[in-house]
């Protein structure tokens, strides 16, 4: 039988890892997570091997009599927070039943190691991605609310706080900028102000700039903890599993994708346990991973598809019960929203040393439980996820340029007291993340290349993924994100 290629040795790292079991839950309770009840009609999906009587044959490696076969509406790859929010609105917003396949576990990824604002401070009105951000945001409020409304509490669950945030200038080119910036966001029907270097003083203590700087505020702006919506997410996901609805294939990577041998479709998932035949759609939202997959799977067709995504590296210093500063608000420089690169790092990789150019802007955040979070960087260095202590070391000397109490604070102090987190953005050098159905493959979806904002798009994201599949009618224009012309 012709394969489908298994993905390469060099990229089988990025899903190869020891299986766990089939996600099975126990839980059960009228408990509504999300503002809306649970769907009543039950489905199941099958456990049983792998039968000859299919409609025809599955072009691809051998199959493993002993490898279980389960068949479910939708498989998504990818268990981050665009894979669990898909999945989510699958199991609120249809009868379908949705699989969720990743090599690791959730938030072992780029989800895990952001800093969890969900800001529009450096959104870009009538930006391609600007429709879907608000959405997104919305939804995200929403979610908040319906949390609120059922006794629960919104900082608990999801670590969300409505700080606000504060994009920051130090100069007079910048300060003109930030009003400019705010102008747009009033007429986008934002609430949105210019604030001078002594209003922002005022606003926010710790921070420190020059007569002609400033900052443009958004009261409305949020963050949350991306774990702890995770294990939110995750949990209202599993109600439905005793409904035969939903289940989790972690710790076992995807493999192999099967086409049908009469239609060509892409007919189902292999792992390296199971195989996860789908009725409808199968989503690939494996972050920058998802190039390679999608490479491998089309190596042999006649349709040509170069996803590019690629990795980005950014770095994180969380310093942990920090007494030293306090913040009242989300903050940002200008610098972040332009990538302005700020030093040419030279690091040493697998194939050598080599040049990077390195960005690194200040980011500061408090979270839910006191710690200071503190970025950020960008860089092109592969799948490299090793901790540089370069970088930083200049990612406090850049806080220090905008906060005065920690100028007399060396680094060197906290090495006890900090978490390091280390994460690689799903970059698209476009800017605007792949959003549809793989040209030629019509029940083959792409989720991927949010970057930085993957947790601030992912609710809008997900609904609109869900309306493709479903065949609804769109809440927001999804020309700029299609995969065709995009992918050559």
């Amino acid at each position: 039988m012709a394969a489908i290629p298994m993905l390469s040795p060099a990229n089988r790292t990025s899903f190869a890892s020891p299986p766990r079991r089939l996600f099975s839950c126990g839980f059960v309770g009228e408990s509504n997570f999300f503002g809306s009840k649970f769907p009543q009609r039950i489905l199941s999906f099958s456990t049983k091997k792998i039968r000859a009587e299919r409609s025809g044959p599955a072009r691809g490696s051998a199959m493993d009599p002993t490898r279980a076969s389960h068949s479910f509406d939708v498989v998504i790859i990818g268990a981050g927070i665009i894979g669990l929010s898909i999945a989510r609105q699958f199991l609120l917003h249809s009868d379908l039943s949705v699989a969720v396949v990743d090599k690791d576990v959730p938030c072992s990824g780029s989800t895990g190691a952001g800093q969890g604002y969900l800001w529009m401070v450096h959104k870009t009105p009538g930006s391609d991605i600007w429709e879907l951000s608000i959405r997104s945001h919305k939804l995200w409020e929403l979610l908040a609310e319906s949390i609120q409304e059922q006794g629960m509490n919104p900082l608990e669950v999801l670590g969300w706080k409505k700080t606000g945030s504060l994009l920051i200038g130090r100069t007079l080119k910048e300060s003109d900028t930030l009003k400019r910036r705010v102008n747009q966001l009033v007429e986008a029907g934002l609430s949105a102000e210019y604030l001078c270097s002594s209003d922002l003083l005022l606003k926010e203590p710790a921070v420190m700039v020059e007569k002609e700087g400033g900052a443009a505020f958004l009261p409305d702006d949020c963050q949350l903890d991306a774990r702890r919506t995770v294990a939110f997410i995750r949990k209202a996901n599993e109600v439905f599993a005793s409904e035969g609805r939903y289940a989790e294939f972690f710790n076992d990577p995807a493999t192999l994708l099967l086409r049908s041998g009469n239609t060509g479709e892409i007919e189902a998932v292999q792992t390296s346990k199971n195989i996860l035949y789908r009725k409808k759609a199968i989503i690939v939202a494996a972050g920058c991973w998802s190039g390679s997959l999608i490479h491998d799977l089309l190596r042999n067709s006649d349709v040509v598809l170069d996803v590019p995504v690629k990795p980005r590296k950014g770095h994180l210093l969380v310093l942990e019960n920090f007494n030293f500063l306090q913040l009242k608000h989300g903050l940002m420089e200008v610098g972040y929203a332009n990538h302005e690169v700020t030093a040419q790092h030279t690091t040493s990789s697998a194939s050598g040393d080599q040049g990077q150019a390195l960005s690194i802007s200040m980011t500061a955040t408090m979270d839910t439980m006191g710690n200071l979070v503190l970025g950020s960087s960008r860089q092109f260095s592969g799948f490299d996820t090793n901790v540089d202590e370069y970088i930083l070391d200049h990612i406090w000397e850049r806080a220090r340029v905008f906060f005065p109490s920690l100028k007399e604070l060396p680094l060197n102090d906290f090495t006890r007291s900090r978490e390091v987190r280390v994460g690689l953005r799903p970059y698209m050098p476009d800017g605007k993340p792949l959003i549809g159905p793989v040209p030629g493959f019509s029940n083959l979806f792409l989720a991927t290349g949010h970057e930085g904002g993957g947790l601030s798009m992912a609710l809008g994201t997900a609904e609109m993924v869900v309306d493709m599949v479903l065949g609804n009618p769109g809440k927001v224009d999804y020309a700029p994100f299609a995969v065709q012309g995009r992918c050559v």
